[in-house]
C-alpha cells in the first residue's frame, strides 16, 4: 500500500541518532510529525523492529488540565525534578495555543522550564493545539506515540486549559490530573466546566494560600455525589508545586497508585485500545476531510455556482462519502485493514 504524503519519512530523521537517544534528533521527528499532520509512519514501524527484545513498560502518559492560571507549568516542571530524582525519564509535551500569524505555539512552558535545559533525561516541546477544541491535536497523539516506543518512562502532556474543551486530553493519557486553586473559586468552575468525570486525580495547587480545605471539602463532595466508579476514586491531593519536588511528592505517589491499579484492574490496556481507536477515527476523519476538499476544488460535483443556494450539501456529502468509500474499497483489495501489536503489553 502506498504512503500517504503526510506521513514521516525516515530519510528526514537520523534514524541511529534517535534510537540512541539523541534529543536533537528526536526534536526533528516530532517536528516532522507536526508537519505531516497525522501518523508517524515508516518510522514508528522501524523504531520498534529496532528495540526488538528491548521493550519495556509503556510509557506512563499523565495529562495535566485545568484551569488557566492554576499552576499547571509549574507542577509539571516539579513532577520533573522528581521523577529524575527516580532516574525516571520524562517527556513534557505542553500544548499551546497556535499564533494565528505563523502557526507556531507560544513557547512559555520551555522558558520556565530552563533549568532542565541541559539534562539528557528530559525532553520538552511545546506544540500548537491546531484548533483542536479539547486542546490536543492529533501530531500530539503521534509525538506520545513515538516517545512511547523510544521507551520514554513518563510522558507529561499539559494542555491549553479552557474549561469544558479540555475533554480530549481522557482520549490521550493514562492518568488525567485535574489542577485547581483555592480562594479563586475554581472548585466552582470545575463543578461547571463538567470535567470532574474525566479526573482520575484532583491536584490542589497553591495549598499554601487561603481557602484549601473548602476548595478539598467542595471537589470530595462532588465525587461522592457523581457517578460511582467501580475499583477507582479520584483522590484530592493537596500540592505546592512552587515548592518544588517535595511540594508535589503526594502528587506523584498518587498517579504511581493510580498506574498501579490500572495494570492490576485490567484497566491500562483496555485505555490503551480505546487510545489507539480514537487515533484511527481522528486519522480517517482526516484524511476524508482532505478528500473532500481535493474534490470540491476540482469542482468534482459538478455544481454550477447557480444552483449553490438551492443545493442539498447532505446529497453532496454521501456522493464524496461513496467516492472516498470506493476509494477505500480499492486500497482494501491488497488485504484486510489489521491493528497488528507493536508490543507486549
Amino acid at each position: 500500500m502506498p504512503r500517504q504524503p503526510y506521513h514521516v519519512a525516515v530519510d528526514r530523521v537520523d534514524f541511529e541518532a534517535l534510537v540512541g537517544g539523541d534529543i536533537r534528533s528526536l526534536a526533528r521527528a516530532i517536528s516532522q510529525v507536526e508537519s505531516a499532520g497525522a501518523g508517524t509512519g515508516e518510522l514508528l514501524e522501524r523504531i520498534w523492529a529496532a528495540r526488538g527484545a528491548e521493550l519495556g513498560a509503556p510509557s506512563h502518559v499523565v495529562g495535566l488540565t485545568g484551569p488557566p492560571g492554576s499552576g499547571k507549568s509549574t507542577m509539571a516542571d516539579a513532577l520533573t525534578s522528581l521523577w529524575r530524582s527516580d532516574g525516571r525519564r520524562v517527556a513534557v509535551l505542553a500544548v499551546d495555543p497556535n499564533s494565528p500569524f505563523t502557526g507556531g505555539a507560544i513557547l512559555g512552558d520551555r522558558v520556565r522550564m530552563q533549568r532542565h535545559a541541559l539534562d539528557a533525561g528530559v525532553f520538552i516541546r511545546s506544540m500548537g493545539a491546531r484548533g483542536h477544541l479539547g486542546g490536543v491535536s492529533l501530531a500530539t497523539r503521534g509525538a506520545v506515540r513515538l516517545l512511547d516506543a523510544l521507551g520514554w518512562e513518563m510522558v507529561v502532556v499539559e494542555t491549553v486549559g479552557v474549561g469544558q474543551s479540555e475533554l480530549e486530553i481522557c482520549e490521550i493519557a493514562d492518568s488525567v490530573v485535574v489542577v485547581t486553586t483555592p480562594g479563586t473559586g475554581d472548585g466552582i468552575q470545575v463543578l461547571k466546566a463538567g470535567i470532574t468525570e474525566i479526573a482520575d486525580i484532583f491536584a490542589v495547587n497553591k495549598a499554601d494560600m487561603p481557602g484549601l480545605d473548602r476548595v478539598v471539602r467542595e471537589l470530595r463532595d462532588m465525587i461522592r455525589l457523581s457517578a460511582s466508579r467501580a475499583q477507582w476514586k479520584p483522590p484530592v491531593v493537596p500540592a505546592t508545586a512552587a515548592e518544588g519536588p517535595e511540594g508535589v511528592r503526594a502528587l506523584a505517589e498518587a498517579i504511581d497508585r493510580h498506574r498501579l491499579q490500572m495494570q492490576e484492574s485490567g484497566e491500562l490496556a483496555q485505555r490503551m485500545v480505546r487510545r489507539l481507536r480514537d487515533e484511527v477515527v481522528e486519522i480517517v476523519a482526516l484524511r476524508a476531510r482532505s478528500f473532500a476538499r481535493e474534490q470540491l476544488a476540482g469542482q468534482g460535483l459538478g455544481l454550477p455556482a447557480a444552483e449553490a443556494r438551492r443545493a442539498d450539501p447532505e446529497a453532496a456529502a454521501d456522493l464524496l462519502l461513496e467516492r472516498f468509500r470506493q476509494q477505500g474499497s480499492n486500497i482494501g483489495q491488497q488485504g484486510a485493514v489489521t491493528a497488528a501489536p507493536r508490543r507486549d503489553r
